[in-house]
């Protein structure tokens, strides 16, 4: 079976791939132009975030057999429609769902403690002690918009640090240490928001101005799940109106953003999307990655 890897994944994974017999070729940097004329030669593939697989695509891979994204969306293929013919898609959903729970913790603490603008202060020389007196996040509730694999993740980890954690997720029934509530009293009641859902037709735009409305003044926004989510138009005017007392951004409606406006905002924290961007997860994701695909061979 002739597999193509067109985005990076560590070596041991397509060294266990190739020892299982699986014929592996590497092209990191294939490009969208070339994607339609090499990839009908092979019958399974790789992809993380750089690399799309959209209907076009598909429909001139006919020897296309399984799909396999390294990540936990599957918001860069077009899924539904692989499947409609006949191939499988899967993907890495628990890989790197720990190392996107310490981000967004990372986050909170910086937040908190506004470490971002008194690094930035003595890059400048300055020495401004009395400016930046933070908050203890023990104790204050978290709102979490979403409890899967990295929501979870999350709760254990602000459990363990004293934080009240409730979430909103319609597919849920149960979550150990985290009370279920409505978004709205998601909304109402959190100190902090953290989203961990992926971005759907029904999720994108979830979180506007009506929302923004409900939350409590000072509240502190925390996005290392999709960009789209948080419409970021409202999520400017909340943190320039008071409203929103710091935003951190791990991803954006955009990737790599036209519009910078948010990410110069000084009760803003951002990152390039680098939530699964740890050692641990990567190893862990192509792992993985060739358990799936040697699976899928043998079947």
């Amino acid at each position: 079976m002739k597999i193509l890897v067109c985005d990076k994944t560590e070596s041991d994974a397509i060294e266990k791939m190739r020892a299982a017999g699986l014929m592996v070729d590497t092209n990191f940097e294939i490009t969208p132009e070339e994607l339609p004329n090499i990839l009908p030669n092979y019958a399974g593939c790789v992809v993380r975030s750089r690399t799309k697989i959209r209907q076009p695509l598909i429909d001139v891979c006919p020897n296309l057999k399984v799909i396999v994204r390294g990540g936990v969306g599957l918001d860069t293929i077009d899924a539904d429609y692989a499947r409609s013919k006949g191939i499988t898609v899967m993907n890495t959903p628990r890989a790197s769902s720990a190392s996107v729970a310490e981000l967004t913790i990372g986050f909170m603490f910086a937040l908190a403690r506004n470490l971002y603008k008194a690094s930035s202060t003595m890059k400048a020389e300055k020495w401004e002690k009395k400016a930046f007196e933070g908050d203890e996040i023990g104790g204050k509730t978290l709102g979490l918009i979403g409890i899967g694999n990295i929501g979870k993740e999350v709760a254990i980890r602000a459990n363990a640090l004293g934080m009240t954690v409730i979430a909103y997720d319609p597919y849920v029934k149960e979550a150990e240490g985290v009370k279920l509530v409505t978004l709205d009293d998601v909304l109402a009641r959190s100190d902090y928001i953290s989203l961990h859902l992926p971005r759907t037709k029904e999720s994108a735009d979830m979180i506007g101005k009506p929302q923004f409305e409900k939350m409590k003044t000072g509240v502190r926004i925390v996005n290392c799940a999709r960009g789209g989510i948080l419409n970021e138009a409202a999520l400017y005017e909340a943190l320039t109106s008071g409203k929103v007392a710091g935003a951190a951004l791990d991803v954006y409606a955009e990737e790599p953003p036209t519009d910078w406006k948010l990410a110069k905002l000084d009760n803003v924290i951002c990152s390039p999307h680098i939530g699964a961007a740890t050692k641990e997860a990567q190893a862990r994701v192509g792992a993985e990655v060739a358990e799936k695909l040697i699976e899928f061979a043998r079947k």
